[in-house]
């Protein structure tokens, strides 16, 4: 093997259940994919990954199936479209994510996400670090999603004329949720990169390997934690130059509008992604966005009638017409791909949605493969967890699940029904009706 798999990680690639093959994972900063780069991504997808991509639930891209011979040709052709996978796994600053594309404080957060991912990415200061750290930019709450983040920043409304953030810290899912915790109130743009850059050093110099800020916080306590980031944190400001990208949207703070394509799962074919492309460019400037609940949306400049948009996105094979792409749905690989997954996430979900039919609809929805919760499923609804596998009397392993209820937008969801079957688990979302 020319690739130690685990140096492989800080390029985005992880290894797959399937011997012998990879995950590639693909950085899309704000979730803003051009109709160029999809193009070229789906170039690159048809060649080496079987004419199927993934949509994470952070706004990325995922490719399965690739072999150690195909990595060099993705990352040649990533690169020629201005994308890179680096970072996007193992211990570094992962992709910056960004939301809610409908705010009109989009423009400003869409930008600052930008930059971020400029300025961390490839940056050694912040890479080999203990391990992920995620970032996130938000207009609002978001629907809680600071809270999972290890940083994140929540524009606030203020009458001064230079944008200023909350700043969160130390939040994070998996086997341990933890909610994060507000750091700062108010902080000046030009303040923020001494502040981030201060929190991921104390993160570097002091967390055991393989453990998250949300660790190192519990250890050390919040007010030593604290102290310690503003021994490391400079006093000189640091302005962000305002950049093009800040009006890539511009119609959004005039009160722009959006449609959606529903995507499965965040399962996409080459074909259709190629679809989506055309649309970006026949109604939204060139552009669309991948958003955290796993679909693309399109910001319609003023001179584009809604219905027309909804039109194009029915006319690429997006017109929510299946049961599936009517439902709220975060979903991760699970064992279809990943070494790590327990349960057939995607069949799940078909079993969920069969037994609550049109009902399934009102409600948000996430299922994680494993207890990491990559899928977010403490933010839904109802979230279910594959919590584990256990062998049957017949030798075969089955999964069990964990489910999940959330109630108040301002905190995470709580276990409702642990160790179901998926007959049980059926039956319990149910009562979900």
């Amino acid at each position: 093997m020319r690739f130690d798999p685990q140096q492989l990680r800080i390029d985005g690639v992880y290894a797959q259940r399937q011997p012998g093959t990879f995950m590639l994972r693909i950085k899309v900063p704000a979730g803003i994919l051009s109709a160029e780069q999809a193009e070229a991504v789906a170039d690159i997808a048809d060649r080496f990954a079987g004419g199927l991509l993934h949509l994470t639930t952070r706004g990325s891209i995922e490719l399965h199936g690739l072999t150690e011979d195909h990595l060099s040709s993705v990352w040649r052709g990533l690169a020629a479209v201005g994308l890179t996978s680096r970072g996007a796994c193992g211990g570094a600053v992962r992709g910056v994510v960004c939301g809610s594309v409908t705010a009109a404080a989009w423009p400003l957060v869409q930008s600052l996400a930008h930059k971020l991912h400029l300025h961390f990415t490839r940056n050694p200061h912040f890479e080999a670090l203990p391990k992920k750290f995620k970032i996130g930019v938000f207009t609002g709450d978001n629907e809680g999603r600071h809270l999972i983040q290890d940083l994140s920043l929540v524009h606030r409304e203020n009458e001064a004329d230079a944008p200023r953030y909350d700043v969160w810290a130390a939040g994070g899912l998996g086997r341990e949720p933890s909610p994060a915790f507000l750091v700062e109130e108010a902080v000046a743009e030009d303040r923020i990169i001494p502040l981030v850059e201060a929190i991921v050093r104390v993160y570097k110099e002091r967390a055991p390997k393989g453990k998250r800020l949300k660790h190192l916080v519990r250890d050390l306590g919040r007010e030593d934690f604290l102290a310690l980031v503003a021994e490391r944190r400079g006093d000189q400001p640091l302005p962000l130059a305002d950049s093009f990208s800040g009006e890539l949207f511009p119609s959004v703070a005039a009160g722009g509008v959006c449609v959606e394509a529903p995507v499965f799962a965040g399962e996409l074919t080459t074909g259709g992604l190629r679809s989506l492309a055309a649309v970006a460019r026949d109604v939204a400037g060139g552009f669309m966005v991948l958003t955290g609940d796993q679909n693309v949306r399109f910001l319609l400049p003023e001179s584009v009638r809604r219905q027309d948009a909804l039109d194009a996105v029915a006319a690429a094979g997006f017109a929510a017409d299946r049961p599936e792409q009517r439902v709220a749905f975060r979903i991760c690989p699970g064992s279809h791909e990943c070494a790590m997954g327990l349960a057939p996430t995607r069949d799940v979900a078909r079993a969920v949605i069969g037994a609550m039919g049109d009902d399934a609809a009102a409600l948000r929805w996430s299922i994680s493969g494993c207890p990491n919760s990559c899928s977010q499923p403490q933010l839904a609804r109802v979230g279910i967890v594959t919590a584990k596998s256990v062998k049957g009397e017949d030798g075969q392993r089955r999964p069990l699940f964990d489910l999940y209820r959330r109630e108040d937008d301002g905190s995470l969801g709580v276990v409702v029904g642990s160790g179901l079957e998926l007959e049980e688990l059926v039956a319990a979302v149910r009562l979900e009706r």
